[in-house]
């Protein structure tokens, strides 16, 4: 399966982007993913991370969320007004943008699958 047939299999917001603007999107997204440590999952993890670029991009519909929804009220008071919002945004920074859409956050969960971070061979 391909990662074009794989975002129009998973992502249906994006049913009214043409394939043209979506392989536009795969080439520009295919650096940013390594073949050889995806493996056979590299389709997949090429798709969820454009579908995630293409959601941050503004296509898709919004009925589906935007990444404006990931900006929540995290706290509000009344009395001398005082409201806090939510960034969605933990971990890792590189990886914080990553966790503004449901695309990114499986792109996450699929990469911690196959890549596993260095560790010190004195650590239990």
């Amino acid at each position: 399966m391909t990662a074009l047939e794989i975002i129009r299999m998973l992502a249906k917001e994006f049913d009214s982007v043409d394939d043209a603007a979506l392989k536009a999107m795969l080439v520009l997204t295919r650096p940013l993913v390594s073949k050889k440590r995806f493996g056979k999952l590299y389709p997949q993890a090429l798709a969820l991370l454009t579908a995630h670029r293409l959601k941050l991009s503004g296509y898709g519909e919004s009925s589906f969320g935007t990444a404006g929804d990931t900006l929540r009220v995290a706290s509000y008071s009344e009395g001398e007004t005082s409201v806090s919002f939510s960034s969605g945004q933990t971990g890792v920074q590189a990886d914080s943008e990553l966790t503004l859409t449901s695309y990114g956050l499986e792109y996450l969960a699929l990469r911690r699958k196959v890549i596993i971070p260095i560790r010190s061979g004195g650590e239990y």
